[in-house]
């Protein structure tokens, strides 16, 4: 990855994100409501952990003796796991959980509880991705392992043609490599790029707290079962590892449909940084929403199908992101913008499928 500070949007389009954010937080104004989550997202977080901690209780206090029960046990916790990521550690690192800083900084760890990293998600996602959106080079989230190609500029290798075929069972190791490797080399690849040095944060000191933190998360999750549960270790690793399927899965599905469909774009800088779009307008060139009217799905996702929302407005909690999609759908229109939107979660994915297809062919190839 290069480094990010060469990148510069174009300031003389910043009319549409002054408008759009006037707008919305007339909103707010006028319904006299805060921005940041009410009573019902604290209910919606004592369900998902739940969700997640029931199933646990259930294996560690002995209640579950066949591996089936068992591996339907971990699928409802990969489905909390996730939940949880979506949710409460999503809108938690963006500041946008409570209006409270501490609330927010305690809950964020809730990415460590299902066996991430705090620091390194907060800058992959917040600082790289929602800054430099779908650009070659700058957003790892579309810089994946070699033999996955989600952007254009990429270099096309011969087994990217059957990606689209065999991406699904890759997406679903996402959060065991997290679990297990990613969160060290991440941490590493940071400190080489300064992004630790520029926040003031000693690498030492966090590799310190990492390392903890994964013992503490094996102890837990495979440890205390394995201990007390009075079934065989290798049910427990089973278990573990379709927990962590699910919920890999379950994420990977959600982000990717959002920047990697046949509508989005990959757009380049120009030799000396310089991008074509503002960078609001640039985030409405790279980012689509979908499954806009199910509530129900949109509850378990953390509001990211709405992701358009979340891209211009990241420190608003995501249980108004409906609300405001309205607002924004009609500045786009104002501005003669693309709102880029699937009508159902499976037209997404099937959109994203389409889209690692054509990854796969030399004609969509323009790497240099």
């Amino acid at each position: 990855m290069s480094a990010t500070n060469n990148i510069r949007f174009n300031t003389s389009q910043r009319q549409f994100f002054k408008t759009v954010k006037s707008r919305v937080d007339e909103y707010f104004k006028t319904k006299k409501i805060s921005k940041y989550g009410n009573w019902t997202m604290f209910l919606k977080t004592f369900v998902l952990f739940a969700i997640y901690l029931i199933p646990y209780s259930f294996i560690v206090l002995g209640y579950v003796h066949s591996l089936p029960n068992l591996i339907l046990l971990n699928i409802v916790m990969g489905i909390g796991m996730a939940s949880i990521g979506l949710s409460v550690m999503h809108d938690s690192i963006h500041g946008s959980y409570s209006k409270n800083k501490r609330i927010n900084n305690i809950l964020s760890y809730s990415m460590n509880i299902i066996g991430g990293h705090r620091l390194n998600w907060q800058l992959q996602h917040n600082d790289l991705h929602h800054t430099f959106t779908n650009i070659h080079d700058h957003d790892e989230d579309i810089a994946p392992i070699g033999f996955l190609r989600f952007e254009p500029h990429a270099p096309l290798k011969k087994i990217h043609r059957f990606q689209f075929i065999y991406a699904w069972f890759f997406y679903g190791l996402m959060t065991l490599m997290w679990s297990t490797t990613k969160d060290f080399q991440q941490l590493k690849r940071y400190h080489k790029k300064g992004l630790l040095e520029a926040k003031g944060i000693s690498y030492r000191k966090q590799l310190i707290f990492l390392i903890n933190s994964k013992i503490l998360y094996y102890i837990f999750i495979l440890g205390l079962p394995i201990l007390l549960s009075g079934m065989p270790w290798w049910y427990i690793i089973v278990g573990y590892l379709v927990m962590h399927f699910v919920a890999g899965l379950s994420l990977a599905l959600i982000f990717q449909p959002a920047h990697v469909i046949e509508e989005t774009s990959f757009p380049l800088p120009d030799e000396t940084g310089n991008m074509e779009n503002d960078w609001a307008v640039h985030q409405m060139f790279t980012t689509a929403n979908f499954a806009p009217k199910s509530r129900i799905f949109s509850w378990f996702v953390g509001g990211l199908n709405y992701q358009v929302e979340h891209h211009l407005f990241p420190t608003i909690c995501h249980i108004h992101y409906r609300k405001i999609s309205k607002i924004v759908r009609e500045t786009a229109k104002d501005f003669n913008l693309p709102y880029l939107e699937k009508s159902t979660f499976l037209t997404a994915l099937l959109s994203h499928a389409k889209t690692l297809n054509k990854l796969g062919k030399p004609e969509f190839n323009t790497a240099s």
